[in-house]
């Protein structure tokens, strides 16, 4: 995390985050996995410029709303079962970074419950906005 904040594009950024967004969707491309939800924490870091974010009158039409960003991962997951955490991953940061006010996403997904002997299976992106 340490070397995106040092990215010459997010140095005026406030980073936004949803930490260990735990959800039950219907993922995965094993049959086993087709049949049920399986649980998947989700985290997202937002970076928006201070600019954008910095409110004046401590008002929250000032900054981005958590909201969103629960609200979004809701909708998406609702769509139906999900292949890959790729796609999860991918779609979920391109929601994020169609809001105006954010310049740049992290997302990853876990998959807490695979394998006995490690903690979790899953994907990391990282997009900026051009």
């Amino acid at each position: 995390m340490q070397a995106l904040l040092s990215h010459p594009r997010l140095m005026d950024c406030r980073r936004l985050f949803l930490s260990n967004y735990e959800i039950y969707i219907n993922i995965g491309v094993h049959d086993f996995e087709k049949r049920g939800e399986q649980r998947v924490l989700i985290n997202v870091d937002l970076f928006v410029p201070l600019i954008e974010n910095t409110p004046t009158h401590d008002s929250l039409e000032e900054v981005v709303d958590y909201d969103f960003m629960r609200q979004s991962i809701v909708e998406r997951v609702s769509k139906g079962h999900i292949h890959l955490q790729e796609t999860l991953c991918d779609d979920v940061a391109k929601i994020m970074l169609k809001h105006p006010r954010v310049r740049a996403v992290r997302v990853s997904t876990a998959k807490p419950d695979v394998y006995p002997d490690c903690d979790a299976v899953g994907v990391e992106i990282f997009l900026i906005k051009e």
